[in-house]
């Protein structure tokens, strides 16, 4: 009951603030790449406007109104929630001159009618759906009913909004024809309006893994190109969150060339392809933040690409995909091909579901003898401890239930910088 009375508050106290302040409203949803489209679209707008983007993960019924009140959660204290309140009422009553010109909201969606919640309490300016895959199937029981549900958002749009759509996903390029809106599209394909091409990895001095700093690729626009440099990061999801940050900056009227210069400093969060020095001296992709079949293989084709002048050993070392239903055999089976495909050296697996990736490794040609399993993150950590060799690479990823930041921690050269570099370091997920 208490949940109740607080979002109906929420909800029309953020209705009552949008109404009064009329900011351009940017929201962002997705199977996959939500947060790092969200930052990777702030950074590019902030050179040239006031903007808020979500904070945290807040992005739900509860989160996208402490977002645009600008107040974080305070769980179950009511004194707390007193307090959010009465700023949202001062808000209202009196004028912030610093309101924010533009929010970027991100819109995530567990379950069917989640989207008709979030559309009840605004409508978007414009509408980003970065990926539609396999995630909470164990709710929605189809891709389909995903696609229909996340399609709300732009049904929803204001008048005259734009549609920023990932031209490379096939889900998400049909709505192409569906919308009514301006659109515009991003990818590497021909036919993507913001395109990505000549994608190259850059490096400090020689072309080694421990030099390796981030990406550069080149964008194109309607005959313009410009390159662009993503310094630190890795992946092609960090590729997809520039262009759907390039594409939404355009549509505000932002040039290339300007939104480029922007996003050198653009750096991916948290547990999403983040480049962290590990122990002997070999190199972390920490894509511990959460996990699905669609995110693995992108990251393990990634990793693949990666070309050195001296060769290094590739290892996985993967937890769980969650909410997969009745996906999930088949979901961990091609990732397990796809480790195997990309000829990693090592494959470990924690958690009962990651069975199915060994099977899926040892049907695909992986030998018995690179594949381990464990139960439990502290003993999968320890055993990668001792089985890799110095200029390793490690990709570690898994759900955000498998918790694979506590491996990395474990393999990170310098763990004391944990709290600094990796997720769910607050008190509310130690396990302690």
């Amino acid at each position: 009951m208490l949940k109740k009375i607080i979002l109906f508050k929420l909800k029309f106290l953020t209705k009552l603030i949008l109404k009064k302040y009329h900011p351009k409203i940017i929201g962002i949803t997705g199977s996959v790449g939500k947060t790092s489209a969200r930052e990777a679209v702030f950074v590019a707008l902030s050179s040239k406007f006031n903007v808020r983007r979500s904070l945290k993960n807040y992005n739900n019924e509860l989160g996208l109104p402490l977002s645009v009140i600008g107040a974080e959660t305070p769980g179950k204290n009511i004194f707390g929630w007193l307090a959010i309140f009465f700023q949202a009422g001062r808000l209202i009553f009196f004028r912030d001159k610093n309101f924010p010109d533009i929010l970027i909201l991100e819109m995530g969606v567990d379950k069917v009618g989640d989207m008709d919640y979030l559309n009840s309490i605004t409508g978007c300016d414009v509408g980003v759906i970065t990926t539609i895959g396999a995630t909470h199937l164990e709710s929605f029981g189809s891709v389909e009913k995903i696609q229909k549900e996340k399609e709300k958002l732009l049904e929803n749009l204001n008048k005259n909004g734009w549609a920023i759509l990932n031209f490379d996903d096939e889900k998400t390029k049909a709505l192409v024809r569906d919308s009514e809106m301006r659109v515009m599209t991003y990818g590497f394909k021909d036919g993507a309006e913001v395109r990505a091409s000549n994608l190259l990895f850059k490096f400090k001095e020689s072309k080694s893994l421990d030099n390796l700093l981030g990406l550069t690729f080149k964008v194109s626009y309607k005959g313009s190109m410009v390159p662009v440099i993503l310094p630190k990061v890795a992946g092609t999801a960090v590729v997809y969150a520039a262009l759907a940050a390039i594409a939404v900056g355009l549509s505000f009227g932002l040039n290339l060339v300007e939104i480029a210069a922007a996003l050198k400093i653009f750096d991916s969060p948290r547990g999403r392809m983040k480049l962290i020095p590990g122990i002997k001296h070999s190199l972390i992709i920490d894509d511990t933040y959460n996990s699905s079949p669609q995110s693995s293989i992108a990251a393990i084709d990634f990793i693949s690409q990666i070309e050195t002048d001296k060769p290094f050993r590739k290892v996985a070392v993967l937890g769980d995909m969650l909410e997969l239903g009745a996906y999930s055999e088949e979901g961990h089976h091609a990732v397990g091909r796809s480790i195997a495909d990309a000829k990693f050296a090592l494959v470990v697996t924690v958690g009962e579901r990651s069975r199915d990736i060994d099977r899926g490794a040892k049907e695909a040609g992986l030998k018995e003898e690179q594949i381990f399993h464990f139960p439990y993150n502290l003993e999968a950590g320890k055993f990668v401890q001792d089985r890799i060799k110095e200029g390793d690479l490690l990709l570690i990823k898994g759900s955000q239930g498998a918790r694979m930041e506590e491996i990395v921690k474990e393999l990170m050269a310098e763990p004391l910088k944990a709290e600094e570099l990796l997720v769910r370091q607050g008190k509310e997920w130690s396990r302690q």
